[in-house]
C-alpha cells in the first residue's frame, strides 16, 4: 500500500483537492497522512479563509490552533471520501514540517495543495521543485482553481 503525504493548509478540503484524492484512491490502494503546516497569520490570504474556520488570532498559539481545526475538518472531510487518513499539525515553515514529518515515517509520494499562483507563498518559494530535490519523492501540485500538476 502506498503512503502519501498530503501538506495542505488553506486549501484544505477544497474541491481541487478532493478530486485529486479521489482520483489517487481509483489508481490503487493507498493511505494519507495529513500536514497541516501552522502558518502564522500574517501569511494567510483573506481571500482563501474557510468560513467557521477562521477566527481572529494574535498568537502563534492561536496559529496552532487555528491548524488544529483545520486538520479536523481535512480528516473529517477526506474520511468521509473514504480515505484512510490520519495527520497532524506541523511547523510554520512548510519545508520543515515536511522534513520533520519524513523523518518519523516512510512516504511513496507527496501532494502539495496550494492557492493560485498570483497569491500562492508557496509557490512563490518554488516549494514543489524545492520539496522534490530534497526528498526525491514524486510531488503532485494541487492549485486551487486549476488541474493538478506533477
Amino acid at each position: 500500500m502506498s503512503r502519501v503525504l498530503v501538506v495542505a493548509n488553506q486549501t484544505l478540503g477544497g474541491d481541487d483537492l478532493l478530486e485529486f484524492v479521489r482520483a489517487r484512491m481509483a489508481k490503487g490502494p493507498c493511505d494519507f497522512w495529513l500536514l497541516v503546516p501552522a502558518t502564522s497569520r500574517a501569511h494567510r490570504n483573506p481571500d482563501a479563509l474557510v468560513p467557521g474556520l477562521n477566527a481572529p488570532m494574535d498568537s502563534e498559539d492561536d496559529d496552532y490552533a487555528e491548524a488544529r481545526r483545520r486538520l479536523e475538518h481535512g480528516l473529517d472531510v477526506l474520511r468521509r471520501l473514504g480515505a484512510e487518513v490520519d495527520g497532524t499539525v506541523g511547523d510554520p515553515d512548510p519545508m520543515k514540517a515536511i522534513q520533520e514529518t519524513i523523518e518519523r515515517d516512510k512516504f511513496d509520494e507527496i501532494i502539495l495543495s496550494t492557492l493560485p499562483s498570483g497569491v500562492s507563498r508557496w509557490l512563490r518559494q518554488d516549494l514543489p521543485h524545492k520539496v522534490e530535490r530534497k526528498f526525491q519523492l514524486p510531488v503532485s501540485v494541487v492549485t486551487a482553481g486549476q488541474r493538478a500538476t506533477r
